[in-house]
C-alpha cells in the first residue's frame, strides 16, 4: 500500500514519517513531499500511484481524484472538507476522513484576541504610540457583561462560549441542534440572536445554506457598536456586504481569519479599505500545538482504516 503526503503538515516531515511508520509498520510504502503544489498536473504525478493521500486544505477536485485509479482513501487534515469532491469520493467507494478537534483551542484563543484587540484597540493604540500619540480616541471596553453570541455551537463554538463565560459574558447561541449546556443560553433563530449580541463569533462549516449566512441583512440586525469575528470559512460573510456595514457605521468593527480564496488575498479585497477590521491570514487553526495534535489524528485514521474500522468519517 503506498501513502503519500501531499504536503507537510507542520511538523518536520521526518516527524511525520517516523509517526506513521511506527504505527503502521513496515507493509506500507510512505512518501511526503517537502512542498505544497497545486496545480492539477502535479496533484495527478504525485497521487496517480497512491492508495492513499493526505492533504490540507487545497482544492482537491474530481479532475484529480479520477485519475488515480488505485485511491482507496483521502485524509484531509483538516476540519472542514468542502474543497474535497466528496460526493465524487463516495460514488467511487472512496474514503474521506478529515481531522476534526485539533483546532478546537487555537481556533477559540485566536478568536479571543480578535475580541481583545477589537474591543480595546490594540493595533490603534499601537500605531498611535510608535507615533508618539496617546489614547485619545482610542479608550476601548471591557468583554465582562458583554453578550457574546455564538453561531455554530460544536466543539469550537462551545470551547468559546467556555471562554466568554470566564470573562464575564452573557452567552447566547445559535445552531442547527440546541444543547443544554451550562452558561450558555440557545436562541431559537438567527434573527433572534444578531440584535442582542455585543459580539458574534461564527462557528459553522460551510454548506450550500451556510454560504451567506451573514449578509446585508443580517448585518442591519446587528447593534451599531457590535463586533463580528469570522474564523469560519470566508464564504459565510458576504465580504462586500461587511465592508459597506463596517464605513457606513452598521457594526463597529469585525476580525477577519477567513475570505473567499485562500491567502494570499488580493491587496484589493473590500474589508482591505474598511475601517475597525483586524484581518489574518487563515491563521486560527495553526499554531505549533495543533499541528502535532493533527499529525496524531492523521496517524491513528491511516491506522485504523488499514484495519478495517475507519475513523471520523465524512
Amino acid at each position: 500500500m503506498k501513502i503519500v503526503f501531499l504536503e507537510p503538515l507542520g511538523i518536520p516531515n521526518e516527524t511525520l514519517l517516523s509517526m506513521a511508520r511506527e504505527a503502521l509498520g513496515e507493509g506500507v510504502e510512505l512518501v511526503a513531499y517537502p512542498d505544497r503544489k497545486e496545480d492539477e498536473a502535479t496533484l495527478v504525478e504525485r497521487s496517480k500511484d497512491a492508495d492513499i493521500v493526505i492533504l490540507s486544505n487545497f482544492p482537491y477536485r474530481k479532475s484529480v481524484i479520477s485519475q488515480c485509479p488505485n485511491l482507496k482513501m483521502i485524509c484531509v487534515a483538516f476540519t472542514g472538507t468542502d474543497h474535497v469532491d466528496v460526493d465524487y469520493c463516495h460514488q467511487n467507494g472512496i474514503t474521506v476522513c478529515n481531522c476534526a478537534g485539533y483546532s478546537t483551542v487555537a481556533v477559540a484563543d485566536l478568536v479571543f484576541g480578535f475580541a481583545v484587540a477589537l474591543s480595546r484597540n490594540i493595533l490603534p493604540c499601537d500605531a498611535a504610540c510608535r507615533q508618539g500619540g496617546t489614547k485619545a480616541g482610542l479608550v476601548g471596553f471591557e468583554l465582562e457583561g458583554k453578550t457574546f453570541g455564538i453561531v455554530g455551537a460544536g466543539a469550537i463554538g462551545l470551547r468559546v462560549a467556555r471562554i466568554a463565560n470566564a470573562f464575564g459574558c452573557k452567552v447566547l447561541a445559535w445552531s442547527r441542534t440546541k444543547k443544554d449546556v451550562e452558561g450558555v443560553t440557545f436562541v431559537d433563530t438567527l434573527e433572534e440572536l444578531l440584535p442582542q449580541c455585543d459580539i458574534v463569533s461564527l462557528h459553522v462549516p460551510q454548506t450550500p445554506a451556510t454560504i451567506g449566512l451573514i449578509g446585508e441583512k443580517e448585518l442591519k440586525l446587528m447593534k451599531p457598536t457590535a463586533l463580528l469575528i469570522n474564523t469560519a470559512r470566508g464564504p459565510v460573510v458576504d465580504s462586500a456586504a461587511l465592508a459597506a456595514a463596517l464605513k457606513n457605521g452598521e457594526i463597529a468593527g469585525a476580525g477577519i481569519d477567513v475570505f473567499e480564496m485562500e491567502p494570499p488575498v488580493p491587496t484589493d479585497h473590500p474589508l482591505f479599505g474598511a475601517p475597525h477590521v483586524v484581518v489574518t491570514p487563515h491563521v486560527a487553526f495553526a499554531s505549533q500545538q495543533a499541528f502535532q495534535k493533527r499529525a496524531v489524528i492523521v496517524v491513528e485514521n491511516l491506522k485504523q482504516f488499514i484495519a478495517g474500522t475507519p475513523q471520523n468519517l465524512v
